[in-house]
């Protein structure tokens, strides 16, 4: 399921879109299960630390990502550590989640498939 929603495109959100109900986020965490749903500052994110092998990987997947973001207007927060990359993805201007956030969410599994570490 990720992959259809990978598919998808971020729309252009408007400051008056309204920020996904709970319904919807509990309907399109499915497709991303892997991420986290919490709650800094009052506005709800979406949230992943991806594992790596190295710093030097850790930053090729984060740059992968800031790829991925700036084609679809849409960027998140990213911490870089050594082995691990930290993704936090929301809307700022709806100051909460859309649609948006999961299409990006499921974008970015995907982007780690040649990152992926396997696990022991």
């Amino acid at each position: 399921m990720t992959e259809i929603l990978a598919n998808h495109h971020c729309e252009a959100c408007r400051r008056d879109a309204p920020t996904a109900t709970e319904t919807e986020i509990t309907e399109l965490s499915r497709s991303v299960p892997d991420w986290t749903v919490l709650e800094c500052d009052g506005i709800k994110r979406l949230e992943r630390v991806y594992r790596l092998k190295n710093f030097v990987e850790a930053m090729a997947f984060a740059n992968a990502v800031g790829d991925l973001a700036e084609a679809e207007g849409h960027h998140p927060a990213l911490l870089t550590e050594w082995g691990r990359v930290t993704v936090t993805w929301w809307s700022h201007k709806i100051r909460g989640l859309h649609r948006n956030d999961f299409i990006m969410a499921a974008k970015t599994d995907l982007a780690y498939g040649p990152y992926r570490v396997q696990e022991r």
